[in-house]
């Protein structure tokens, strides 16, 4: 890609960033090399830097993005000691009914949340992160939650279900997508024409019983993209 492909990226996600109202974009750095992008900066929540990252996947021509936004809390913002921050973290996973609060161990050093125990779906793994993020003073998460699935189906049934889920995806070419399951285990291999249907492949695999792991292999090629690199 030429140094000026890589300039009107950051020149749009500069303005996407700009004119998204729920992100003040003062003190975000982006920079582009190869169509990959580096974020930089502090933001004054994960749920900001979940935002920038997702508006900035968002832009085509876009092949990687790496994260290296820092969260920093405003000076007017009271930030519970850790103690609190656990405590807070624990009382709102009671209020999820789809999670086991009793079965996942909750600790903060240094506003570094870390999570231990077990779930038993692969997506109820990220949903405690994502509650979690909302609580004020999370800076980041260690996720160590082990998947036990109560009822592990064969590989080959997980394997099928995956497939024909994403037979009925309308985001995704099914035949481009190579789906291979090994105790519970997915890996996703082949190509997907934008971050949409990306993550509409990955959420199709998280959320199909029995997966316990989704290792991501897939490269988005994007279907102008000849058009796009001349």
């Amino acid at each position: 890609m030429s140094v000026a492909a890589d300039e009107e990226l950051q020149t749009k996600i500069i303005d996407k960033l700009h004119w998204d109202d729920r992100v003040n974009s003062a003190n975000i750095g982006v920079t582009v090399n190869d169509a990959k992008v580096t974020l930089r900066g502090t933001v004054p929540s994960y749920r900001a830097k979940t935002i920038v990252e997702e508006d900035t996947r968002e832009i085509k021509g876009i092949t990687e993005v790496i994260n290296h936004l820092q969260v920093q809390y405003p000076s007017t913002t009271a930030v519970p000691i850790d103690e609190e921050i656990a405590s807070n973290v624990a009382n709102a996973l009671t209020w999820d009914s789809d999670i086991d609060a009793n079965k996942i161990d909750v600790s903060v050093v240094g506003g570094l949340l870390t999570l231990r125990g077990i779930v038993d779906a692969y997506w109820k793994k990220f949903q405690v992160e994502d509650i979690a993020y909302g609580i004020t003073g999370v800076i980041d998460i260690i996720n160590e939650l082990a998947v036990v699935p109560t009822k592990i189906p064969e590989d080959e049934e997980i394997a099928r279900s995956i497939e024909n889920a994403l037979e009925r995806n309308t985001f995704v070419e099914a035949e481009d997508v190579n789906v291979v399951v090994e105790n519970g285990r997915v890996t996703l291999t082949g190509f997907v024409p934008n971050w949409s249907a990306w993550r509409a492949a990955h959420n199709t695999a998280s959320y199909t019983k029995g997966v316990v792991k989704v290792v991501d292999g897939l490269a988005i090629r994007y279907l102008e993209e000849q058009e796009f690199f001349t």
